[in-house]
């Protein structure tokens, strides 16, 4: 559940409230909302009205839906400055809720003629994104698709060498389309040939790039 009051913020360009995330268009809205969200605490529901706009300020947020069977497919985690909510339609196609504890800011009203600029490239990021996604489930092995995980969870880190990894092995797994235990074999076998470092449970230090980059092609 939510853990917090919603504050009221007025985002102004270069201010220290701004400097972790990346900047957004000021089009947006005249002020926006901050609301903390604790792990596991739901941001909205599959088939809930859509029109609010949400960028992770510090956390990491996984968006979902719940299969007939009974299953969890995730088609997306969203990091810290990255933006989502954007629906095609008046309802919410998938669920979205907190992975850790999760500062959004929250965009409730914004018009989508003074920002179409920005919303285009918004939209071709997270169309390109998810092509990627396609691409990855595509791929034949269990490791190449938790190698190309983990290079595009780098990449949106910044590049660094230690990939901090907000969700579980079972949410890799279910965004990958793998068991938990193949998820947890392909790090173990990727450790034991010193691709990479597992220095906790929660993230990964990438000493072969050229490898992990030969495996997810």
């Amino acid at each position: 559940m939510l853990a917090s009051t919603t504050i009221q913020m007025s985002p102004q360009p270069g201010s220290d409230n701004d400097a972790s995330v990346a900047p957004l268009p000021l089009a947006l809205a005249p002020t926006h909302q901050s609301s903390y969200y604790t792990p596991g605490a739901e941001i909205y529901a599959q088939g809930e009205k859509a029109g609010t706009l949400y960028q992770v300020e510090f956390g990491a947020v996984r968006i979902y839906r719940l299969l007939a069977d009974g299953r969890r497919q995730i088609s997306a985690f969203h990091l810290s400055g990255e933006i989502f909510g954007l629906e095609a339609n008046e309802n919410h196609h998938f669920f979205a809720d907190a992975i850790t504890g999760t500062n959004l800011r929250v965009f409730p009203r914004w018009k989508p003629g003074d920002i179409l600029q920005e919303l285009f490239s918004l939209t071709l990021r997270s169309l390109t994104r998810a092509q990627e996604h396609l691409l990855v489930l595509g791929r034949q092995t269990a490791a190449e698709r938790v190698a190309a995980f983990l290079l595009d969870l780098a990449e949106r880190q910044g590049g660094l060498e230690q990939v901090e990894m907000p969700m579980s092995r079972t949410d890799i797994g279910d965004y990958l389309g793998l068991t938990i235990e193949t998820v947890s074999r392909v790090f173990s076998r990727l450790k034991d040939k010193g691709i990479i470092a597992l220095p906790t449970l929660r993230s990964v230090e990438i000493k072969k790039w050229n490898a992990l980059r030969a495996m997810s092609e």
